[in-house]
């Protein structure tokens, strides 16, 4: 399986997913102009990674931003997730990094653990 990364910009995060040596990382800033043809690669690519994922994968979140159309893609995400690890029965788990000033994105990290069984861990940094 072929990894997926894309070079972050001013409007868009560092997205790194390699199954192969187990990395799977988004950060940065996410308000891109049209969130679903940014997000759709990397939801195709976990859609892909489903049919065979990783005995364990742990996703590391570290978003300086993101606005309320990528809060829903990232929901999506998470969702996905989640069901991998139901479906597959595979250790997966989230880990959300946030700035210790910013109680914004740490309540957003709360608020996706909410809708989450997968283990997810919230990290001030």
């Amino acid at each position: 399986m072929e990894k997926l990364e894309l070079t972050g910009t001013e409007d868009t995060p560092t997205i790194i997913l390699d199954k192969s040596n187990g990395i799977f990382k988004m950060a940065g800033r996410s308000l891109p102009e049209d969130v679903n043809k940014f997000y759709t690669p990397i939801v195709n690519w976990l859609d892909t990674y489903s049919q065979e994922p990783n005995p364990e994968t742990n996703f590391e979140m570290r978003f300086e931003y993101f606005n309320t159309a990528s809060a829903k893609l990232l929901l999506d995400i998470f969702m996905k997730l989640d069901s991998i690890a139901a479906t597959k029965k595979v250790n997966l788990s989230v880990k959300w990094y946030y700035d210790k000033r910013d109680d914004d994105m740490k309540e957003a990290g709360e608020e996706y653990a909410d809708f989450l069984s997968i283990p997810f861990e919230i990290i001030e940094n």
